[in-house]
């Protein structure tokens, strides 16, 4: 069989015509399978979402509790069967929840990685290969010059700047999905233990962490009425991005700018931003761990979408893999 009539793009997305389903759609269809909760790739709409069960109730906790007709909870390592094609559902190293999907019908078997990273994070099920055939993997950093550094470094300078600022809050921008909660709790995992301030659209999700397990320690709201900006001082608040734009960040003491980010390694990014204390912590692969994990798969195939596709593609030519670009729309960096 050739790996095109299993699956192939579509204005909605990836869909398998055998088992009339898509792969993070982004548009609404009739039947989804899900491989995370950010939403270019979690959109309600759906008649019926097959997902991991974390997955599932990341999107009820975004979309609403009637994000889709149907749903259907899958575990890592479960093969199902739709329409003759099977189906099986494997940690992606992502978020929480995330999951790379394999799809696998008469000998040929396509992996489509969603979103997914190779650095440890303590707040979700870590990446595991899977052998294929073809391999569509996401290319968010796929540039030779993204070396992400280790997180802990990164942690350890925004540490020593509120050793450095005592008098200053520290306003940390990560999104509200994974980045966040990655970032509470490498700063617990470094020994820091004082409270941590969140604003308020982080609550649900950093509680939902909590009850899969994902200690985060003392979170406290930094979103009260009028609060006296003095509770602030040497205090790290964390919020999404787009909050601290707005009139909520003016609210604390002589605020430092920080953004946790792996598109905090382009300074022009952080300068257009006013990120005062840019942190490279990325929840995407960067170029070696992208190329190490294209060489321990071996694929006969590489398919590339979603980020900077012609540099991977151009990388497996020379290495003797047949590579293209699916040149996918509608995915964007929610999750960097």
């Amino acid at each position: 069989m050739r790996p095109e009539a299993l699956l192939h793009p579509t204005a909605e997305g990836l869909y398998c015509p055998f088992g009339k389903f898509h792969v993070d759609p982004v548009r609404p269809v009739e039947r989804a399978l899900i491989t995370h909760g950010h939403s270019d790739h979690a959109r309600p709409g759906h008649g019926h979402v097959l997902a991991t069960r974390q997955t599932l109730d990341i999107m009820r906790l975004r979309c609403g509790p009637e994000f889709a007709g149907s749903t259907q909870a899958v575990a890592y390592g479960e093969k199902i069967a739709i329409e003759g094609t099977d189906v099986c559902f494997h940690p992606a190293g992502h978020v929480l929840g995330s999951a790379q999907i394999s799809i696998e019908r008469d000998g040929m078997r396509i992996v489509v990685s969603g979103d997914y990273k190779r650095s440890a994070d303590p707040t979700c099920t870590p990446f595991e290969p899977v052998g294929c055939d073809v391999f569509i993997t996401e290319a968010t950093f796929g540039l030779p010059v993204f070396h992400h550094p280790s997180p802990s470094i990164e942690i350890g300078k925004l540490l020593a700047s509120l050793r450095q600022f005592p008098e200053r809050s520290h306003l940390v921008g990560a999104y509200a999905l994974g980045k966040a909660q990655r970032v509470i709790s490498l700063l617990r995992h470094a020994g820091y233990d004082r409270p941590i301030y969140i604003h308020g659209a982080l609550s649900r999700l950093c509680d939902y962490y909590e009850s899969e397990g994902v200690m985060l320690g003392d979170l406290r709201p930094a979103t009260g009425e009028d609060p006296d900006a003095r509770d602030f001082r040497g205090a790290v608040v964390v919020g999404p991005p787009s909050a601290f734009n707005d009139r909520w960040a003016r609210r604390f003491s002589e605020p430092l700018s920080v953004f946790a980010s792996g598109w905090m390694m382009v300074r022009q990014r952080a300068k257009q931003r006013g990120v005062e204390l840019p942190l490279v912590i990325s929840d995407h692969c960067d170029w070696p761990e992208l190329t190490t994990t294209i060489s321990e798969l071996s694929p006969g195939q590489v398919w590339v979408t979603h980020g900077r596709e012609e540099a991977l593609v151009r990388w497996c030519e020379l290495q003797g893999i047949a590579a293209r670009p699916l040149h996918l729309v509608g995915y964007e960096d929610e999750g960097d």
